[in-house]
């Protein structure tokens, strides 16, 4: 059983970024954290649908003598809803938390796609389609456990992998301008760095490290493409003048550095 196997995978930019897999142990307790937290919410949706019903009955019977059937109906309405929450849970918080849960942001680990970019809707919607398959009869599980990626059947569907949380702060190995690290320092109040994760700090440091081996062509059109990416993530409208794409990026990488 391997507990810390790590995969290699290659972004669009055609950058190398390894992460280490979740493993079964902690899918398992962040699960158990998201069943038990929708088991309260389903709780909480349950006592209150049934306030409702008794309410709405009531009514009824007071105004036409009888429901006429309702009460069937109004199961048929709450188990439907009762799904959706299932469902919605997984893919609400894997869309908005940029492929975590409450569960597995305990945890430390993320959902991401197979070239390394964030989930959407759609692999968000799918993994949890299928999830009462690999919960209900563990084919999950017995996938994770056997398989080299550790990929259950929603994860195969999606496309995607479930990695650890990696925080990679070290020291810069590259020359870094002064011009960045001023830009830095200003970085933190002028865009929203949250939203930068682990794996677009590696993508940035793996440029930042390997653009002297580059051609000028080459490491101009992919240092504009990076700058253009990074500055719509962290939602950065303003730009000094004559800032260079290099620049920019040696700016975030240290900026993202000193925040960890």
């Amino acid at each position: 059983m391997r507990f810390f196997n790590r995969v290699t995978l290659q972004t669009p930019e055609s950058v190398e970024l390894e992460f280490t897999l979740a493993g079964i142990g902690n899918r398992a307790y962040a699960l158990l954290i998201d069943y038990i937290a929708l088991g309260l919410t389903l709780l909480v949706f349950w006592i209150a649908w049934g306030f409702i019903s008794i309410q709405l009955l009531d009514v009824l019977d007071q105004l036409i003598g009888s429901n006429s059937g309702l009460e069937l109906w109004l199961l048929a309405i709450a188990l439907l809803l009762n799904f959706f929450i299932y469902m919605g849970y997984f893919v609400f918080f894997e869309v908005l938390w940029q492929g975590q849960t409450p569960g597995k942001r305990y945890t430390k680990i993320r959902v991401i796609r197979d070239d390394g970019r964030r989930v959407g809707i759609q692999q968000a919607v799918l993994r949890s389609l299928l999830r009462p398959i690999d919960d209900i009869l563990f084919i999950g599980a017995f996938l994770i456990i056997l398989g080299r990626n550790e990929k259950r059947l929603g994860d195969w569907a999606g496309g995607t992998i479930v990695i650890q949380e990696e925080y990679m702060v070290a020291a810069t190995n590259f020359p870094v301008s002064d011009s960045a690290q001023q830009l830095a320092i200003q970085l933190p109040q002028m865009a929203n760095l949250s939203q930068l994760l682990p794996d677009d700090f590696a993508t940035i440091r793996e440029y930042l490290q390997r653009r002297g081996a580059m051609t000028p062509k080459a490491k101009a059109d992919l240092s504009l493409q990076l700058a253009r990416q990074v500055r719509e993530i962290i939602a950065l409208e303003n730009l000094p003048a004559a800032l260079t794409p290099d620049v920019f990026l040696e700016a975030v990488y240290l900026a993202y550095q000193q925040q960890s």
